[in-house]
């Protein structure tokens, strides 16, 4: 596997530096006889904040599954928080991709929250009075208050993942996985997700790894990206990866990486797209807030 080289990056002295979330140790991941991650070696420190992103089928939600215990590596190690992966583990939050809900599911917005709370255990469930109490500190500190008695499926995306970043955050958890979260959203929503998952890492010193299309939104928050494409990536600091001879060496062929105003936007060859000429315009860029 060709990697491109980039320069380590600096962790902010801000957090305590040393303590790792995630590690991988030449992971591969092999899937119907093609490797789908190849050799990737990553460090992830406690506390960061890494934007994974890269064309459809480059491995993005399968790097999720291996964090989770829910995919076994053909080659290589993972280690979370120093130990192997493993299904249903408490410490890690997981935001799914925004799943289309039936309108009439009788299901209210904080039953949905508190899935995260007992839908994982074998056994006597949380007292019902710690449980209401548990599930509307997530719900007021997601900001779903005002909507959270109304039926799921008649709630917008905005306001669905909303709730899913509140069940993820039920465990106060260490590690939160975002696969996709900004999917389907408008640009608004778009920018509340994100500083949302950003203020929960701050307030509680979570790790995010946050896999998305959407480059912009992220960029005021992120750490570290890691692109992933055909089985190839860079690793490092958003201003180091997120150029024209990184993604040029990485695509192996001509990208452009543009700077529009406020909008950073990737032209240049996709994978996806036979051309070689794919126009990526990921949106305007979020401030934080």
């Amino acid at each position: 596997m060709r990697m491109v080289t980039i320069p380590e990056m600096t962790v902010p002295e801000t957090r305590a530096a040393g303590a790792c979330a995630v590690e991988l140790r030449d992971a591969t991941v092999r899937l119907g006889g093609r490797d789908v991650l190849s050799g990737l070696s990553m460090r992830v420190e406690a506390g960061s904040f890494v934007a994974i992103l890269g064309p459809n089928g480059a491995g993005k939600s399968t790097l999720l599954r291996v964090v989770l215990g829910l995919q076994q590596l053909a080659a290589g190690e993972v280690l979370v928080e120093g130990r192997a992966p493993r299904r249903g583990a408490r410490r890690i939050g997981y935001v799914p991709q925004l799943a289309s809900i039936d309108r009439d599911l009788p299901l209210r917005g904080r039953d949905l929250v508190r899935l995260g709370l007992d839908g994982h255990r074998w056994g006597l469930p949380t007292r019902a009075r710690d449980a209401r109490a548990t599930v509307d500190a997530a719900i007021d500190a997601v900001g779903a208050a005002s909507y959270a008695d109304r039926p799921v499926g008649r709630l917008s995306g905005g306001e669905q993942q909303r709730l899913r970043i509140a069940q993820a955050m039920l465990a106060e958890p260490s590690l939160l996985l975002c696969d996709e979260p900004l999917l389907g959203l408008d640009l608004a929503h778009q920018q509340g997700v994100t500083a949302l998952l950003d203020g929960a890492r701050r307030d509680r010193g979570a790790t995010v790894l946050f896999v998305t299309h959407e480059i912009n939104p992220v960029l005021p928050y992120a750490d570290q990206v890691l692109y992933l494409v055909g089985g190839r990536h860079a690793l490092g600091a958003p201003g180091d990866v997120l150029t024209t001879e990184s993604l040029s060496a990485l695509y192996d062929t001509s990208v452009e990486v543009l700077h529009v105003g406020s909008r950073l936007v990737i032209v240049g060859g996709d994978p996806d797209h036979g051309d070689g000429h794919h126009h990526h315009d990921h949106g305007l860029l979020a401030g934080p807030s």
